[in-house]
């Protein structure tokens, strides 16, 4: 059965609340049961389905950037998937995490998340990085 777009963004919605609080059992706990796929592009840790890598990534993740905001700017929606457009902005402690080892500093770029979903939660992740303006931003 389709999931209805204010069911898909409860739970995307969630699971950034969940990541913008480095609140790592929550973002694992929006993750469904069974097989999930983690891709972020770039990183340095490429496709992910074993749930302690992921979390391993996250716990990465939060340790070298530290958002302020993030603003939708839009979503499509179909049966069983969403792409979202998100602006972040934040600190970036340790550019490793997006492949730029050694530099730091305050960036505001785009993403673009594909979600899929399966009896109510996320079943996979994917999430492109405007790595060209994190790169411009980060020193």
């Amino acid at each position: 059965m389709a999931m209805s777009r204010a069911e898909m963004d409860a739970i995307v919605d969630d699971h950034f609340r969940f990541e913008a609080t480095d609140d790592l059992d929550g973002v694992m706990s929006s993750f469904a049961d069974g097989p999930v796929q983690h891709e972020i592009i770039p990183s340095p840790v490429g496709v992910q389905t074993d749930r302690a890598a992921m979390r391993a990534y996250y716990a990465m993740l939060y340790r070298s950037a530290r958002g302020d905001n993030a603003t939708t700017i839009r979503r499509l929606y179909g049966d069983d998937f969403m792409i979202d457009e998100t602006l972040w902005e934040g600190e970036i402690v340790d550019g490793a995490v997006f492949l730029c080892p050694g530099k730091t500093g305050k960036s505001k770029n785009r993403l673009l998340h594909i979600f899929t979903f399966r009896d109510g939660k996320i079943a996979s992740e994917q999430a492109w990085l405007d790595l060209a303006a994190i790169q411009q931003h980060i020193r």
